[in-house]
Formats: C-alpha cells, sequence, structure tokens
C-alpha cells in the first residue's frame, strides 16, 4: 500500500542520522528534478552542494528538538532549481532518528494567487461579453435590415457600394458576437488521442505557411487517452499557433510537446496525473505592455487583430477544467496547457 505522502503537493524528503536521503515522495522529485531512486542513500550535501541555509536549518531543528522553519532558501540541485520554505522536524525513535524535510515552493504559492485572480477576472470578462454581445446584436440586425431595405430603394446602382459596406461590417460584428457567445455552448465530451488534436492544426498551418515555417513535434506517445471536446481543443491549440505564426511573419519554428505532470492541483483538486501540452516558439515574444492581460478580451498586440483568441482559449481551457500559462521573452514564448486526464463530475442541477 502507498504512503499516504504520495498524495500531498507538499514536497518531503526524510533522512537519517547520517543525513542520508531515506524518502521523497513523488512531489519531492518534482520539485528537485531527482528520481527516489537516484536520491536514495545520497548525503544532503552531495544534493544539495551549495546549500549551506539547509544545512543551518538542520542544526537549528536539533538543538532546539522542535520543528524549525527557513522562509526563503534558494536551492539548487543538478537538474533544478528553486526558491522553496523548508520545515525541518527531527525525528528520534529507536531505530529511526534522522529528520524529514517538508519543502513548500513559493513561486508556486504565487502561482495560485495568480490563478485566484485570473479566474475571477475570467468570470467578470465572461459576463461583460456576454452583456455586451446580447447588446449589440439586436441593433445590428436592424442596422442591417435598414441597409437592404435602402438597397432596394436606391435608384443608382453606384450608391450600392455604400449599402454594400454597411452589410458586410454588419455581418463581421455579427459574426464577432457569435464568437463571444461561443463558449457557452455544452461540450460533446469522447475519449481521444490529444496527438490527434495537434496533428490537425500542425496540417492546418503548414497547408496557410507552406514556406518558411517549421513545425516540431516532441511527444509522449505513451500518453493516455483524454476526456474533451474535439472542435474545443482544435481551437484552443490553433489559435495559440496561429498567434505564434503571425507574430514570427509565417517564419521561425514552433515546437509542439507533450508530457505527463504529477500531482498537480487544477480547479483546486489535486490529480495524482495531468496532460501538459507545451505550445514554443521562437519569435520576438509578447510586448512587455500587455504580458499581464493577453488573456482579457479586445487585448491584442496586432493592429488587424481582435483580441478575441486567446479569451477564448482561455475559456475552453477552464471548461476541460485545466489551466493555461504563459512565459514570454524575446526568443522564446512557451504556453503551457495543464488537463486532468479524470475529470470531476459536475452535479446537475434543475431539471431538463
Amino acid at each position: 500500500m502507498n504512503s499516504p505522502l504520495e498524495w500531498l503537493a507538499t514536497a518531503v524528503m526524510t533522512l537519517d542520522s547520517g543525513r542520508r536521503v531515506t524518502y521523497l515522495n513523488p512531489a519531492a522529485e518534482n520539485l528537485l528534478g531527482v528520481s527516489a531512486t537516484t536520491a536514495h542513500r545520497v548525503v544532503l550535501e552531495s544534493l544539495f552542494p551549495h546549500c549551506l541555509a539547509l544545512l543551518e536549518a538542520l542544526a537549528s531543528s536539533s538543538a532546539r528538538d522542535a520543528s524549525f522553519t527557513e522562509h526563503e532558501i534558494s536551492i539548487d540541485t543538478q537538474h533544478n532549481h528553486a526558491l522553496v520554505s523548508v520545515t525541518v522536524t527531527p525525528v528520534d525513535e529507536p531505530g529511526s532518528e534522522g529528520w524529514v524535510l517538508e519543502f513548500r515552493q513559493i513561486d508556486q504559492q504565487v502561482k495560485i494567487a495568480r490563478e485566484e485572480r485570473m479566474l475571477l477576472q475570467q468570470q467578470a470578462n465572461k459576463e461583460l461579453m456576454r452583456n455586451l454581445a446580447h447588446e449589440i446584436k439586436n441593433p445590428l440586425g436592424g442596422i442591417r435590415g435598414a441597409a437592404q431595405l435602402l438597397q432596394h430603394e436606391l435608384g443608382r446602382p453606384e450608391l450600392f457600394e455604400y449599402t454594400k459596406v454597411i452589410i458586410q461590417e454588419a455581418d463581421r460584428l455579427q459574426s464577432l458576437m457569435d464568437r463571444l457567445l461561443t463558449p457557452h455552448r455544452m461540450q460533446r465530451l469522447v475519449h481521444l488521442n490529444i496527438h490527434e488534436v495537434l496533428e490537425r492544426v500542425r496540417s492546418i498551418i503548414l497547408a496557410e505557411h507552406p514556406a518558411g515555417l517549421i513545425i516540431r513535434r516532441d511527444y509522449d506517445t505513451s500518453l493516455p487517452e483524454l476526456e474533451g471536446d474535439v472542435e474545443q481543443l482544435i481551437q484552443v491549440v490553433l489559435n495559440i499557433v496561429r498567434n505564434a505564426v503571425q507574430a514570427m511573419h509565417g517564419q521561425g519554428l514552433i515546437v509542439l510537446r507533450t508530457r505527463v505532470v504529477r500531482h498537480v492541483t487544477l480547479s483546486r483538486k489535486l490529480h495524482k496525473k495531468a496532460l501538459q501540452v507545451q505550445i514554443i516558439d521562437n519569435g520576438p515574444g509578447i510586448p512587455e505592455e500587455i504580458k499581464e492581460q493577453i488573456f482579457y478580451p479586445l487585448v491584442t498586440g496586432r493592429p488587424e487583430g481582435t483580441g478575441l483568441g486567446l479569451t477564448l482559449a482561455q475559456a475552453y481551457v477552464q471548461q476541460h477544467q485545466g489551466s493555461i500559462e504563459c512565459e514570454s521573452e524575446p526568443g522564446r514564448t512557451c504556453f503551457t496547457l495543464l488537463f486532468p486526464f479524470e475529470r470531476e463530475r459536475e452535479v446537475p442541477t434543475g431539471r431538463k
């Protein structure tokens, strides 16, 4: 039977009296970038060769014979770097002397707080855009109808160009409003292979840009199937990839990467396994002035953009109980999508 520590989101390490590693839970493996098998019986100083503060925390814990917390320590292993708080608890029982170390990643706490803010902002955006779309759709129909009637009454065909512009622009705005309301349709859930979604997007983009663009695959082919809405997921990836292509003017490299990540929290629920999809490009990066607002509606870095692509992508990802994040700097922009393999079922309310 697995230890209850296996399920903790907190990274836990145990040491024996010689400061040798005796246990790492999966969260600690992820944090430190090292497997429990590799770290087993390794002396703490070898695992963290430059972390004097960690050794001082162990000494303080032993001297007080009580738990001791160091609130900000920078730890480095051969494979990873993290800023953490660590609580060291001495264990003094016959046959099991040593310490228990609990690591809490500080930037992870910042990430959770940011996700909470984004969730609240998205709910506000959703209501705003729904109300705005409904308010605009009705007069648009009237404008279009009046332009059609006016066109029939005009006696001079050369004036039809003006009514045609009115009708076309009304249709364009109507399409825009429909896109704002689209995320609220019911999902059509099926079990799917995420690589089929990525390959569909890859085919579309390469057909649109047959020269100068490279889309590289970096797939984990052992991934289990995901329960999701195929059209929504295609739209999510397509919106992100198209943004990248437009930012690079059709010339550059895009990498589509899939992995399994373990013990992640999505929508305030801990999942043992989740799907990670990363879309990475080597373009100029997102302008600094809009980095924090890229998921807000009508925010765009391009004069011809609508500012709805990433808003819709975020809405679809949220409907899949997942998360979307972006890291960007000149030469590298990475969108990371996380989806749970096991969805939390919604309890139906009301009657059909």
